[in-house]
C-alpha cells in the first residue's frame, strides 16, 4: 500500500517538473510580451487619438509583436546577416516611426529592439546599441518637457524591458536545449549500456563458449577409444555450461565479480585440456587487491585465454599475476604466434578493443607485443600485460538485487 501512495503522488510531480517545461517557457515569453504589448496599447488609447490613428497605433503594434517572436524563437542569432539585417531594420522603422505620432507612449516598444539587438547580435555590438536604444528616449521626452525624473524613469524602463524580453527569450531557449540535450543523453545511455552488455556477453560468456566447442571436439575424439575419459570431459562440459549460464544471469542483472584465482585455476584447466604446457605464478598479495581490480584482470584473463584456444596454435603458455606497489599487473604470453594461421571463425570478435575500454574506465592499461627473440617452431610469442590500481578510486560496486531472471 505504502508503495502504491508513493507511486500516485509521484506521477504528479514528474509530470509537472518534466514535460511541460520547455512548453511553459515559451507559454512565460509569450505572456511578458503580451503584457508589455497591453501596457502600450493602453497608453495609446489614454491619449484619445483619431479612430484611423488608433487603428495605426494597434496594427503597428501587432507588427512589432510578430518581429519579436520570430526574433525571440530558439536559433534566431544563426540567422543570415542579411535577414537579421532586414528584420532588425523594420522593428527600428516600426519603433521610432511612431514616436512621431505618439510620443513617450509608445517607448515602451524601445525596449523590445533593446532586447531584439541583444538576441541577434554578437556581445561586442549588441551592448552598446542597447544602451543607445534606452538614451534615445531622451530626444522625445526633451522635445516635449518632459522633468528630469521622468526622463530617467522612461530611459530605465525602456532598459528593463529590454532586458526582460532579452532574458525571457534566452531562457526559453535555454530550456529546449536542455531537455533536447537531456533526450541525447538518453539516447547514450541506452547506447553504452547495450555496449556494455555487448561486452560483458563477448568477455564471460566468449571464454565459456570457446570452452564447451573445445571440449566438444575433444569429447568426439575420446568417445570411441577412452570411454572414462570422455565421461570425465562431459562431467566439465556440463560444468562450464552451468558456468556460462551463471554469467548470462550475472550479465542480465549487472553483477560482474569475477576472482582473479578463480580464473587462474580454470584457465590452467582448460589449458592442460588442450594439451598445453602452462606456467603460472601467482603473487600472494594479488587477493589483497580490490574486488573492481580483480574482476578487469579476470575478465582479461578470460580474453586472453580464449584468444589463445582460437587464434594461435600454442604449446606453451604463461601467466604471471604480481602487485608492484600500488599496481596489480596480469601478464599472459604464449608461443602460438604463427604468420600463416588465421582464425577459421567467420568473426574474430572485438575483445582486446573492450578490455581496452575495461581497464581505461579505472585507470589501467592494457599493453600486447609480438616478439620473437625466444626460439620456437611456432614463429613468435605474443604478450598480453593488463595494468591496474590495485585500489582505483572508484568504489567497489556491490551486487545488485533481484532473482535471476534466465
Amino acid at each position: 500500500m505504502p508503495s502504491d501512495t508513493k507511486g500516485v503522488s509521484d506521477a504528479p510531480r514528474s509530470r509537472w517538473s518534466i514535460r511541460p517545461a520547455p512548453r511553459l517557457s515559451r507559454v512565460i515569453l509569450f505572456a511578458a510580451l503580451t503584457c508589455y504589448l497591453g501596457i502600450t496599447a493602453i497608453n495609446l488609447i489614454s491619449r484619445r487619438p483619431s479612430t484611423p490613428l488608433l487603428v495605426t497605433g494597434i496594427l503597428t503594434l501587432i507588427a512589432v509583436f510578430g518581429l519579436q517572436l520570430v526574433h525571440s524563437r530558439r536559433g534566431a542569432d544563426r540567422a543570415s546577416p542579411w535577414s537579421k539585417a532586414a528584420t532588425l531594420g523594420i522593428q527600428a522603422l516600426l519603433t521610432y516611426l511612431p514616436l512621431v505620432c505618439f510620443g513617450v507612449a509608445w517607448g515602451a516598444m524601445a525596449g523590445f529592439l533593446g532586447g531584439s539587438l541583444l538576441l541577434l547580435l554578437p556581445p561586442a555590438a549588441a551592448w552598446p546599441l542597447y544602451g543607445l536604444t534606452g538614451l534615445s528616449l531622451l530626444i522625445p521626452g526633451l522635445l516635449t518637457g518632459m522633468p528630469a525624473i521622468d526622463l530617467v524613469y522612461m530611459c530605465q524602463t525602456t532598459l528593463l524591458t529590454g532586458l526582460v524580453v532579452y532574458g525571457l527569450s534566452r531562457l526559453s531557449s535555454l530550456v529546449d536545449e536542455v531537455f533536447t540535450a537531456r533526450a541525447e543523453m538518453a539516447r547514450m545511455a541506452v547506447a553504452s549500456e547495450r555496449l556494455r552488455l555487448a561486452r560483458d556477453l563477448h568477455d564471460l560468456l566468449g571464454y565459456s563458449l570457446s570452452a564447451i566447442v573445445l571440449k566438444s571436439e575433444l569429447l568426439q575424439r575420446l568417445i570411441r577409444a577412452q570411454n572414462d575419459r570422455a565421461n570425465d570431459e562431459a562431467v566439465e562440459i556440463l560444468a562450464i555450461s552451468r558456468q556460462a549460464l551463471s554469467d548470462v544471469r550475472r550479465v542480465a542483472r549487472g553483477y560482474r565479480e569475477m576472482s582473479l584465482a578463480s580464473e587462474v585455476a580454470s584457465a590452467q584447466a582448460m589449458l592442460d585440456a588442450a594439451e598445453v604446457e602452462v606456467e603460472v605464478a601467482l603473487d600472494a598479495s594479488i587477493e589483497g587487491i580490490s574486488m573492481q581490480a580483480g574482476t578487469v584482470l579476470a575478465t582479461v584473463l578470460r580474453e586472453g585465454i580464449t584468444n589463445v584456444l582460437r587464434h594461435s596454435k600454442a604449446s606453451r603458455c604463461g601467466i604471471t599475476a604480481v602487485v608492484d606497489g600500488a599496481t596489480a599487473r596480469l601478464t599472459l604470453i604464449n608461443d602460438g604466434v604463427v604468420a600463416a594461421y588465421r582464425d577459421p571463425s567467420p568473426d574474430s570478435g572485438n575483445g582486446l578493443g573492450n578490455l581496452q575500454q575495461r581497464l581505461l574506465e579505472i585507470g589501467g592499461r592494457l599493453t600486447t607485443e609480438l616478439g620473437k627473440e625466444l626460439p620456437t617452431d611456432a614463429g613468435g610469442w605474443f604478450y598480453l600485460s593488463a595494468e591496474v590500481p590495485a585500489h582505483p578510486e572508484y568504489p567497489d560496486q556491490p551486487p545488485k538485487n533481484g532473482a535471476d531472471m534466465i
